[in-house]
């Protein structure tokens, strides 16, 4: 399990980069989008990856850590998610008003020219 989590956030934090790379606005945002998914998906593998596990004390278990989850993580990765969100909806509002003003959806503000032969 540990390594499909791994590899997950690998393979978003790759991509995400891969996104941030690109030159158009859009690709921008969603490789900042990816970024954060792995982000959360670190932070939520901190908190030990555990199955059938309650996140508080239930009655009649002792309370240590092994018989339950850790919820700081849960809860971090919770305001996470909603802070992403809105800085999403953010930047898309952005993209929206830039391309409005410059005509174009590059980063730079001007497209490439065609090399002509």
């Amino acid at each position: 399990m540990e390594a499909v989590l791994a590899i997950a956030i690998g393979i978003l934090t790759g991509s995400g980069v891969y996104l941030l790379l690109r030159p158009r606005t859009f690709q921008v945002i969603m490789g900042l989008t990816l970024i954060s998914y792995a982000v959360n998906l670190f932070i939520f593998s901190m908190g030990r990856v555990k199955i059938d596990s309650e996140p508080v004390l239930i009655p009649g278990a002792a309370a240590t850590l092994a018989n339950t989850a850790d919820p700081m993580p849960q809860a971090l990765v919770l305001t996470a998610i909603v802070i992403g969100f809105a800085m999403t909806a953010l930047f898309l509002v952005v993209l929206l008003a830039s391309r409005g003003l410059s005509g174009t959806d590059h980063v730079d503000g001007e497209e490439k020219k065609e090399l002509a032969e």
